[in-house]
């Protein structure tokens, strides 16, 4: 079974700032780890080469400071990696990352499985596993809970709002996968000195056949112009005496005062 997990970089911190003057997050200074679905779906994908054989790679586009998050991808027990990371990548929104990404899966190869977290926790759209089944012409099942393989097929379900879907789907599939489908293991010291002999790639967009129009801001149709940080306002706390009948008119006549009713 040839499989690829694509992981993404996210700010560890959920003390984000944000650059009044650009509106903008305010990465520097701030560590980065692995979004925690998509830690999920390397352990989706490890458990599947476990029980089923074949080779596990994962994929990521960003900066050379990504090779962080692949390198501890390969020590909880990827085969190999690669790094997706051209100056002509900057500024791509889903739609560009999407196109990216698909061009990586084609040059890998056949897959039978393409994993993803079921969103990113920074920019919390969930597009861009569904834009690269689009990509490819390749079924889909989204928010995974469990996965059973079935011969070349796979039973999946999903978690939806109100119940569980049950989808049985040929396969090559791509998936986007839940916190609940698994418990992700941690990388043991032998796998993470292993890590660093496992063979690691940089892709740029020359490489990977891009159109230029496609990628980075040339390429996204949609454009992040500003950030807004909520407001934390204060008020005055309002503390009544008496009972139940007095504290419930005062309750309305306050209310009255604030037009709240």
């Amino acid at each position: 079974m040839n499989i690829a997990v694509f992981i993404k970089q996210v700010p560890d911190t959920i003390d984000v700032k944000i650059n009044p003057k650009t509106g903008n997050l305010e990465r520097e200074g701030i560590e980065s780890t692995i979004n925690l679905f998509d830690l999920h779906a390397i352990e989706a994908a490890i458990q599947l080469k476990e029980q089923h054989g074949g080779k596990v790679t994962v994929l990521t586009m960003g900066p050379l400071q990504a090779q962080t998050a692949l390198k501890k991808a390969l020590a909880m027990g990827c085969d190999e990696a690669v790094l997706l990371s051209d100056r002509k990548f900057a500024g791509a929104d889903t739609l560009a990352t999407g196109y990216v990404l698909a061009k990586a899966a084609e040059k890998i190869g056949p897959l039978d499985v393409l994993l993803f977290g079921r969103h990113a926790v920074d920019a919390d759209t969930g597009q861009t596993g569904p834009i690269v089944a689009s990509f490819l012409d390749l079924p889909q099942v989204t928010f995974v809970r469990s996965i059973t393989v079935d011969g070349s097929s796979m039973i999946c379900q999903r978690a939806l709002e109100h119940c569980i879907e049950t989808v049985k789907v040929s396969l090559p599939v791509l998936l986007t996968v839940t916190s609940e489908l698994n418990d992700p293991r941690y990388a043991t010291p032998i796998n993470i000195m292993k890590a660093g002999k496992k063979p690691q790639f940089i892709w740029s967009s020359e490489e990977l056949g891009c159109d230029e129009g496609r990628i980075g801001q040339a390429g996204s149709p949609s454009i992040v112009r500003k950030i807004y940080e909520p407001v934390h306002e204060t008020g005055n706390l309002h503390r009544m005496n008496g009972s139940i009948e007095e504290i419930a008119a005062a309750l309305v006549d306050l209310f009255e005062e604030q037009h709240l009713i």
